[in-house]
């Protein structure tokens, strides 16, 4: 399959993303790949292979819950824009008014 600018220009509407020249170019050379690789995966017999619904064999395994702080709280407000004294201060978002 072919893939022209247009495809490529498409896409990357659709991603919200711009591409320069190059860009474009090297794009459009690995989404071809793809496309023949895709293209390859068809071309294998697959009748007698059972459908794969899960990628193991193992059910439910859950590792411990074991509570740990990796970051401390004054890390943390340090990429707070606002803070007020321990806490992050927001815009206010409640009315306390009643009509």
């Amino acid at each position: 399959m072919e893939i022209k600018d247009e495809l490529i220009d498409h896409i990357a509407h659709l991603a919200r993303l711009s591409f320069t020249g190059a860009d474009k170019t090297a794009i459009k050379k690995d989404l071809g790949n793809i496309v023949d690789f895709m293209g390859q995966l068809n071309a294998i017999d697959t009748k007698n292979v059972e459908p794969l619904i899960y990628m193991s064999e193992e059910i439910n395994v859950l590792r411990s819950d074991v509570p740990k702080q990796d970051i401390s709280h004054e890390e943390i407000l340090k990429n707070a824009p606002k803070k007020d004294s321990d806490y992050f201060r927001i815009p206010k978002v409640l009315d306390k008014t009643i009509d």
